[in-house]
């Protein structure tokens, strides 16, 4: 499935547009309007008498901003939701609403209160942090971001240093990504051809361009499902190893709704153990359940769930629990995001207190 973003702003600090700068861009908006997807706020102890909300659940309803369509990327709340997950742990209900092409971020819902929480990136909420936001991401679903450079299996490129001299087909919205790709790789523009292009990877099999700026978990398996043979790199692996899906929260909701936000978590954790373990029921999910109004296709998608696992589980997230973020992890990060340009505290961005009473309260979810 190709995705269209919204263009690149003029500048690493007003990007409030999701995917402006790792593909994240194109949230929902509309979708967001009326009264039933406002998040509840205020401290958890609001509320009835009896400690319930008005739905008779502890913590009523609450809207969370998907950064994408509904397809695989969200398998674990797929399982959430389904399995029960989220009621179980007090929600009335989860309002999963989906990304589209043309509408409002991750960012600017959470400043309106038309969210709760939301799955961002650190190259967009950063910005928004920087300019007076008060929001911190307290896990990442995606330990490395699924960007790549996909080419010819019978003409690879392996490593930014191959793709000099060769042609790369790189989105408008991409452009700032594959600009901090050459940065970091010591490398500059006049390196490479930069072949402007859309999100159709076509060029690439018709032998236009030599390489393609992609998702791992999507252009090259839709390439491979046509019969090109396909190789990749992913940009995390060369310099720049920025987290991806991050959740993303208000320091309100922090401060004075940490046992909701805890409650959240733990469903999501064990949402995503599932998804992990199950890639063909979430593929069935996202093409059956939440997204069959996209015609989505079944093999591609179990096949992308499956490439999807290896972002989401590492040594680290096996050893600590999924959605947690090392120090080092979180440095790295922080200087991958000032080779953009944008330059910003681990502590501004980041806060992983919530998460870590979440395992130390439920060992048995890690």
């Amino acid at each position: 499935m190709t995705r269209v973003t919204r263009p690149v702003p003029a500048t690493a600090l007003s990007m409030l547009n999701r995917r402006s700068f790792l593909r994240y861009s194109a949230l929902t908006g509309a979708a967001l309007g009326g009264a039933g997807l406002l998040a509840a706020c205020g401290d958890d102890a609001a509320g009835p008498a009896n400690g319930t909300t008005p739905d008779g659940s502890k913590y009523g309803t609450v809207a969370i901003q998907l950064s994408w369509i509904k397809n695989i990327e969200f398998a674990g709340e797929y399982f959430a939701d389904s399995k029960g997950y989220f009621r179980e742990a007090g929600f009335g209900s989860v309002n999963l609403v989906a990304g589209g092409a043309a509408s409002t971020s991750v960012e600017a819902g959470l400043g309106t209160g038309k969210i709760w929480l939301g799955m961002s990136a650190p190259q967009t909420t950063a910005p928004a942090v920087l300019e007076g936001l008060p929001a911190k991401i307290v896990g990442a679903t995606y330990q490395k971001n699924p960007f790549c450079i996909v080419s010819a299996a019978g003409s690879p490129i392996a490593s930014p240093q191959d793709m000099k001299g060769r042609r790369i087909g790189v989105q408008d919205t991409n452009q700032l990504i594959f600009a901090a790709l050459l940065t970091a790789n010591g490398m500059r523009p006049d390196d490479v051809t930069i072949v402007p292009a859309q999100f159709d990877p076509t060029p690439l099999a018709n032998g236009e361009v030599d390489g393609w700026v992609s998702y791992v978990t999507n252009e090259p398996i839709i390439l491979a499902a046509k019969g090109f043979a396909n190789t990749n790199f992913l940009f995390a692996d060369f310099g720049l190893p920025l987290v991806a899906e991050t959740l993303t929260v208000t320091q309100e909701t922090i401060d004075n709704e940490r046992e909701k936000l805890k409650a959240f978590l733990a469903a999501e954790i064990k949402g995503w153990r599932d998804a992990v373990a199950d890639p063909a029921e979430g593929a069935r999910l996202a093409v059956e359940v939440y997204g069959k109004d996209l015609q989505l296709d079944l093999a591609e998608q179990t096949e992308e769930a499956i490439a999807q696992n290896d972002l989401v589980v590492s040594a680290d997230t096996a050893a600590n629990g999924l959605f947690t973020m090392t120090d080092d992890l979180i440095e790295r990060n922080i200087a991958a995001l000032g080779k953009s340009g944008i330059d910003i505290e681990a502590d501004r961005l980041f806060d992983m207190s919530v998460l870590a009473e979440v395992y130390a309260e439920q060992p048995d979810l890690k």
